[in-house]
């Protein structure tokens, strides 16, 4: 063990499951002892998960120590039919964890002595208690911010919104670095705090080489001769809207573009699945559309793998976001067809792959005619070929040389 220790607080750990950020955490966790830094992970008590899976456990290096502190999630326990006051729930549903948090923090930061502490958002208690904990002990404290905290009108309640701002502009005057994934959302709180633009970082997600490591590709449920498009994680029916693409689909159904019997789409744990199910019954699409539960996380990779085309779906309220499924995407070396925000920054960094085929999301007479694009090109032997040399092309994103980053960002506070 080395003497380079971290806190790192984060909600998203296993044995939670339903969020992509589990991985960014748990890769950070992996691959940050060999950059010189030990991971001290402080995270909630299961019970506060809505859903658990021990796919991931065993990911978890055993050296490394997990706290997991007291919490609640207000939903389920001060709740009547998932309705409650909304005073439990400041600045989140699991505030609980505030308490637990600070408390179980304290002793690991008395007794493991680390050098700094980082927290990542969502979920926003987590930032709480990083600004806590570090006050309290004054340890540098680096936030990271997987989304946005406002962003638009979200929060859409009012004394949620208050809290928020109130808790955000706390994290730029405490923390030493502020961390996010793109571009365009670091350069946006340089704007929104100009005083502290000095303080914003970016470390972009990624994918995880191991989890492709002697993976293969598996087309479960497949009939031979089926094109499976893939859509792999949540679906906001607002903001990642599928109407558009449906009845592009049902469109290219009915010109005979495409044969209906030839076509599978695939919502691999969507969260909302009953309303993507209602929505492709109003288009004729039930036989076509498959709403598919949750899978341990290697299997959706070999379903990444066996897919024929992988969809994103990302409306213009995440312009300065990209969904972490994406890196994993590119290193499948699978075409993607982008549903997007054509200013967005999913639409940029997929512009760079030249697998990529991207529509508005919002235009069903332009995502028709990129289907069509990619019923042509995937007919070509060689386009198929270079499934090998595109996977290559997304080597750079992979988590180990994040971590590389995120310990340079340690180091350069420990030697300030």
């Amino acid at each position: 063990m080395n003497n380079n220790k971290v806190l790192m607080i984060a909600f998203h750990f296993p044995p939670q499951a339903g969020s992509s950020g589990i991985q960014r955490t748990l890769n950070f966790v992996k691959y940050l002892p060999k950059n010189n830094w030990t991971p001290l992970v402080l995270s909630a008590h299961p019970r506060a998960y809505e859903s658990c899976s021990d796919d991931l456990l065993a990911s978890i290096p055993p050296e490394v120590q997990v706290v997991r502190a007291f919490a609640l999630d207000a939903a389920k326990h001060f709740g009547i039919k998932r309705k409650y006051p909304g005073i439990v729930a400041l600045p989140d549903r699991w505030s609980a964890w505030w308490i637990g948090g600070v408390l179980s923090g304290l002793r690991q930061i008395r007794h493991e002595k680390p050098s700094v502490i980082w927290s990542t958002y969502p979920i926003s208690t987590a930032h709480l208690i990083g600004l806590t904990l570090s006050r309290l002990s004054g340890l540098p404290w680096v936030a990271d911010f997987r989304d946005p905290m406002i962003n638009g009108d979200y929060p859409s309640n009012p004394l949620q919104r208050r809290v928020w701002q109130w808790l955000e502009r706390e994290v730029f005057r405490h923390a030493k670095r502020c961390v996010f994934t793109t571009e365009r959302a670091a350069e946006t709180y340089r704007q929104r705090y100009p005083d502290f633009a000095q303080k914003c970082h970016v470390i972009e997600n990624g994918y995880d080489e191991e989890a492709f490591a002697g993976n293969v590709a598996k087309r479960d449920g497949v009939g031979k001769g089926q094109l499976l498009m893939l859509h792999s994680g949540i679906i906001y029916p607002r903001d990642r809207n599928p109407a558009a693409f449906f009845q592009a689909i049902a469109q290219s159904i009915s010109s005979r573009a495409v044969e209906r019997s030839r076509l599978k789409i695939r919502f691999r744990a969507p969260h909302h699945g009953n309303e993507v199910a209602q929505l492709a019954a109003t288009f004729g699409l039930s036989d076509v559309v498959e709403i598919a539960p949750p899978i341990p996380y290697r299997e959706a990779i070999s379903e990444m793998l066996g897919a024929d085309l992988l969809l994103v779906f990302q409306g213009k309220q995440f312009n300065a976001q990209i969904p972490a499924k994406i890196y994993e995407y590119l290193r499948t070396g699978k075409p993607i067809l982008g549903l997007v925000d054509p200013q967005g920054d999913t639409a940029r960094i997929l512009g760079d792959f030249d697998a990529y085929i991207g529509a508005n999301i919002d235009s069903a007479a332009e995502i028709q005619h990129s289907v069509g694009v990619f019923l042509e090109r995937s007919s070509s032997p060689d386009f198929q070929r270079q499934e090998s040399a595109r996977a290559s092309s997304a080597f750079r994103f992979s988590r180990g040389s994040q971590a590389v980053t995120l310990a340079s960002c340690f180091q350069e506070l420990v030697s300030e």
